[in-house]
């Protein structure tokens, strides 16, 4: 149980750099390339982009570690505590220092997510393939959110724009933890059964179409409100998707399902706290906020590509 817990914390870290990485790197692209693959392109050329991915990837090594000494109850719990070192983290980069509102807001999204998980801890369902009707109204489903959040922050601006393109980001990423684990049971079936599964090329498109939703809302806003709404609706979509697809059922009784609410209810507490605050959105200047210089031969553009090399 020790080391689950040493690696379950060190995940967490090991996300959370990642995190701060990559929302960096992507914040110094211009806004007109949000949602669109150039924004990738120019990302995987950049050091501290990649810097990013390599975290992740350890972080993942972490996580696996953790699950093979705790069952996933215990382990996701720990791993959220990510908020605790990535938005101070972000901060500190930036200069700044978190007040008292910022700390309220950071520490209620990763109490409120901690005891959601921890109460809910989905059981029971079978990993086998569903109907195919349960499948489409999943899919339907996950669409239908992502396209709302991405129209719905064309009428906001600041901090709430950035969160609802991390909440398009989410219910993919959330959707494509689903995909992933019925790929892996085609596997474990051989290659036949996994190159045949229609699941396994949706997988593909959903992890580059979730890396960009992500990566966009990086760009878009402050780590704080764009990784306190991923880490919350990512679970969330997987576990609704879950007992969709695969029969799980959730924890619940009293006093079990009054903590959940519980949890729901300081996560969402802290989000609003954290979008709302002054301080939170002065971590992430849009280039608009700077003085505009004229174009010409080695002049503004240039220098703007400049600085957003430096910034990166």
């Amino acid at each position: 149980m020790p080391v689950a817990v040493l690696a379950s914390l060190a995940a967490g870290a090991c996300f959370a750099l990642a995190g701060v990485l990559q929302q960096r790197a992507a914040s110094a692209r211009p806004a007109e390339e949000a949602l669109s693959w150039t924004l990738l392109s120019h990302l995987v050329r950049r050091p501290l982009w990649l810097s990013g991915i390599a975290f992740a990837f350890v972080a993942y090594g972490f996580q696996a570690l953790a699950l093979a000494h705790a069952p996933l109850s215990l382990v996701q719990p720990l791993i959220v505590c990510e908020l605790i070192f990535a938005v101070p983290l972000s901060a500190r980069l930036s200069r700044k220092r978190l007040g008292a509102r910022e700390w309220i807001g950071t520490l209620s999204v990763a109490a409120g997510l901690a005891l959601a998980l921890s109460t809910a801890r989905p059981h029971g369902g079978s990993s086998t393939d569903a109907d195919l009707g349960p499948w489409l109204m999943t899919l339907g489903s996950v669409c239908g959110v992502t396209l709302c959040a991405l129209v719905a922050r064309r009428f906001v601006g600041g901090t709430w724009r950035a969160s609802l393109v991390a909440l398009a980001g989410g219910a993919v990423m959330g959707f494509q933890s689903v995909l992933l684990t019925i790929t892996v049971a085609h596997m474990e079936r051989g290659l036949l059964s996994l190159f045949t599964a229609w699941q396994t090329y949706l997988l593909v498109i959903a992890s580059f179409a979730g890396l960009l939703l992500i990566q966009s809302a990086f760009q878009a806003g402050p780590l704080a409100a764009t990784m306190t709404v991923i880490d919350a609706t990512e679970p969330a979509v997987a576990i609704a998707t879950g007992t969709t697809l695969f029969g799980e059922t959730l924890h619940h009784g009293w006093p079990t399902s009054g903590f959940t609410v519980l949890g729901v209810c300081l996560t969402v507490f802290g989000i609003v706290r954290l979008n709302s605050s002054p301080l939170i959105a002065a971590l992430h200047p849009r280039e608009t906020d700077s003085p505009p210089v004229a174009d010409g031969p080695g002049g503004g553009r240039a220098a703007a590509e400049r600085t957003r090399d430096l910034r990166s």
